[in-house]
């Protein structure tokens, strides 16, 4: 019979991305930060090859988003509500984004006084119906099929939302340093 407790747990190796930035006790944040690294280069990727299964290529991440922010809810937005709701500071790579998806056709502007408002063409709103479907072809369809066990999505954003205020907190207060 073995002495060990039934409740031993066998050793977890740990993925210090930056061990320079991790001491003793704050090594799980190095490996958090590195699965939010990998994360989101991964969902960079897949939002962009998405945009490309549904016909429309050459569109970067941000532009992607932008699009699909702007066809939310179908209500026109401006372009500080497009900033201030996928949390973006510099306003120059959205009127970027903006400009090209006007170009391409997925995107209207229309001036109403001083204030310019951005919504879906009806190619805009076809492109972001065709990413639902690739979605839910090719990401969720297998998502369900996948045990995800404790793994809540609803409380995964939740904590993310969270750690997105500690980082723009930390952000604010090292711009005063």
């Amino acid at each position: 019979m073995s002495n060990r407790s039934s409740k031993t747990t066998p050793a977890r190796t740990s993925i210090v991305s930056s061990p320079h930035l991790a001491g003793d006790d704050d090594w799980r944040m190095s490996e958090f930060e590195y699965g939010l690294i990998i994360a989101h280069n991964s969902f960079t990727r897949w939002m962009t090859r998405c945009m490309t299964a549904t016909g429309y290529r050459d569109f970067s991440p941000l532009e992607v988003l932008i699009v699909h922010n702007v066809n939310h809810r179908d209500r026109d937005k401006r372009l500080v509500d497009i900033c201030f709701m996928l949390n973006i500071e510099d306003q120059h790579t959205v009127n970027y984004a903006l400009k090209k998806l006007t170009k391409a056709g997925l995107v209207q502007r229309d001036k109403r006084g001083k204030e310019i408002y951005y919504s879906t063409t009806e190619a805009g709103k076809q492109a972001c119906e065709e990413y639902r479907k690739v979605r839910e072809r090719c990401l969720l369809s297998t998502l369900r099929n996948v045990d995800q066990g404790d793994i809540e999505s609803g409380k995964i954003a939740d904590l993310l939302r969270f750690i997105s205020g500690l980082y723009d907190q930390a952000a604010r207060a090292s711009s005063s340093m």
